[in-house]
């Protein structure tokens, strides 16, 4: 699936498109609005990631044309603008979805995933209270994580980085996603604070010598899967 990023910030577009992209989706970025217009037009996206401030033409404008031209593909507005009055605006000229900068990418990413639910008319994916990965269970409504049935204390940030790892089961996730999510930004706070609270999860996951169900994807980031037993 392609999506079509129209920003002219270059630390957003690429903090953007790098997620996007290692998350499985093509993305196809320009910086002025009269180029994401006329590409807009096109309707050869899955869906638009949208600013509202961009030289050439402004997000609304561009909004509000696509709409007028019976365009009908996705439209997520980013945007620093956080008043009522403009999320208004913005909805009205025909936007899906409006989102206001500074924000985490995976707020960015569960709605671009949404309004790409909505567009293909499916229901909303359920949220699992249950969590299971192997013999590793999360009950994320009470906070509690159990292996083979024993009980194993964390800290909230590795709850955190753990439940990332157990949504996302079998996919790779990589460590700029991790730093958004766990610590809500993308650079690391220290040299290595990733791995680090990668070894103490292992650690934990495994205090009886437990087969290791956080593999690294060297260069990539992190996968939780079970490993494969030999025959």
């Amino acid at each position: 699936m392609t999506i079509l990023l129209v920003e002219d910030d270059d630390g957003v577009a690429g903090f953007v498109a790098s997620g996007l992209t290692a998350e499985g989706y093509a993305v196809k970025r320009v910086s002025n609005g009269q180029d994401g217009y006329d590409l807009g037009r096109l309707g050869d996206f899955e869906a638009i990631l949208l600013d509202i401030m961009l030289p050439g033409m402004n997000g609304r404008e561009i909004c509000r044309r696509l709409r007028e031209d019976g365009i009908r593909t996705p439209i997520v507005m980013l945007t620093a603008l956080d008043s009522t009055e403009d999320l208004v605006r913005g909805l009205r000229f025909g936007a899906d979805e409006y989102i206001t900068k500074p924000f985490a990418f995976e707020v960015l990413l569960a709605r671009l995933e949404a309004v790409l639910r909505r567009a293909r008319g499916e229901a909303p994916a359920p949220h699992a209270s249950i969590l299971k990965v192997g013999d590793l269970v999360f009950d994320r409504d009470a906070l509690s994580v159990e292996r083979g049935g024993v009980e194993i204390e964390l800290t909230s940030t590795e709850y955190a980085f753990l439940e990332l790892l157990m949504t996302q089961a079998g996919k790779i996730v990589t460590k700029p996603r991790v730093l958004e999510t766990v610590w809500g930004t993308d650079k690391d706070p220290l040299t290595n604070v990733v791995e680090v609270y990668v070894g103490r999860l292992r650690t934990k996951l495994s205090p009886n010598g437990e087969p290791d169900l956080i593999k690294t994807v060297r260069g990539r980031g992190y996968r939780m899967s079970v490993p494969k037993t030999s025959v």
